[in-house]
């Protein structure tokens, strides 16, 4: 329990920023999924697209701290590693 008012102050940001934090790394998942099912289906073009409405969601979460750049750049390597093994 936080008693200090900073410690309270805290607290209250601690929560907004999880708030945030959450439905930020919610949005890349979704993107990340949509993807995934692009790959599945086998259409190189939605995948395409779904790649590329996913990376800057990602960046844009390595930037705000939801994510690590290593991780991201991971990610969006093996998604268009496998984007690209479509059109082969």
């Amino acid at each position: 329990m936080a008693n200090s008012p900073q410690a309270k102050k805290r607290a209250r940001q601690n929560e907004r920023r999880f708030a945030i934090n959450k439905a930020r790394r919610s949005r890349i998942r979704t993107h990340l999924r949509t993807v995934e099912e692009a790959i599945a289906s086998g259409d190189q073009a939605a995948a395409t697209a779904a790649l590329k409405a996913a990376q800057p969601e990602m960046m844009r979460g390595v930037t705000k701290g939801v994510m690590h750049k290593n991780t991201a750049a991971r990610k969006m390597s093996r998604l268009s590693s496998r984007v690209k093994a479509l059109g082969a």
